[in-house]
């Protein structure tokens, strides 16, 4: 039988996703027994045309050619799967969408009409239909292997869709909130680093974006408590995972931050 055909794509991002699946190692031998990696510029020069099984995508759309490049990238694909927070939430280069980027293209370059840019930094589901979605900056590797597997064997994924705060606990993490009152988003932000940030004493920073089920109205109740300056709740919501509709909600209820 052939093998499903893959292809790892990016748009508007650092690379860092693609390298998880680069650093899979041992792991990564095994997937490339079972599919057919077309087009992966990462790690290969082969570039073979559509169409794919599976599309990894990376990164968000943040110029006029990556909105045309999505739009084919989806016509080619059976399966688009958004890997990263660019990819999943615009990323931190979504806070553009915050300020006038015509004033932010004069200031960096010399010759800004040579810049082609959007006004915005979208994610990609913003502009097509997705299948799955990895999240994090960067993605997980055993999320990345586990959505890989499931898709060779025709199952359905088993992702964890719990807190950051389960995993601080099965961690024996103490609570950075509870114990010195440290600003966390750990309560209401998506598991898959493992708790790394409380697992060093500092608070989550958003990375996964929101859980499922969580309640993002109370941990900003919360965090009003804990800090008094709104400018610093707002720029916590707007993190990695800016342009997410749930954590940009909340973002909304505090003062100060935009394009700051």
């Amino acid at each position: 039988m052939a093998r499903p055909r893959l292809g790892v794509f990016k748009l508007a991002s650092c690379d860092g996703c693609q390298l998880t699946l680069l650093d899979c190692e041992d792991e990564l031998l095994a997937v490339a027994g079972a599919v057919d990696i077309a087009n992966f510029p990462e790690a290969s020069r082969r570039i073979e045309p559509g169409p794919y099984d599976v599309a990894l995508v990376e990164g968000s759309v943040t110029t006029p050619h990556d909105a045309e490049r999505i739009q084919q990238i989806r016509a080619e694909s059976r399966l688009l799967i958004t890997i990263g927070a660019c990819a999943t939430a615009g990323g931190i280069q979504a806070l553009r969408n915050l300020a006038d980027v015509d004033t932010y293209v004069a200031q960096v370059y010399a010759t800004p009409a040579y810049i082609s840019t959007l006004a915005t930094s979208t994610a990609i589901a913003d502009h097509v239909k997705v299948d799955f979605e990895l999240r994090g900056c960067p993605i997980d590797k055993g999320q990345l292997l586990e959505l890989l597997t499931a898709l060779l064997f025709g199952r359905q994924p088993t992702l964890p869709n719990h807190s950051v705060c389960l995993d601080c606990k099965l961690a024996g993490n103490v609570c950075v909130v509870v114990a010195h009152g440290t600003p966390c988003l750990g309560p209401v932000t998506h598991a898959g680093c493992g708790a790394l940030c409380p697992g060093y004493t500092r608070g989550c920073f958003g990375c996964y974006g929101p859980s499922r089920g969580s309640n993002p109205t109370a941990q900003s109740d919360l965090l009003a408590r804990q800090v008094p300056d709104e400018s610093t709740i707002r720029r916590l919501w707007q993190g990695f995972t800016t342009a997410d509709p749930v954590f940009a909600e909340q973002a909304s209820r505090f003062t100060g931050g935009d394009g700051e």
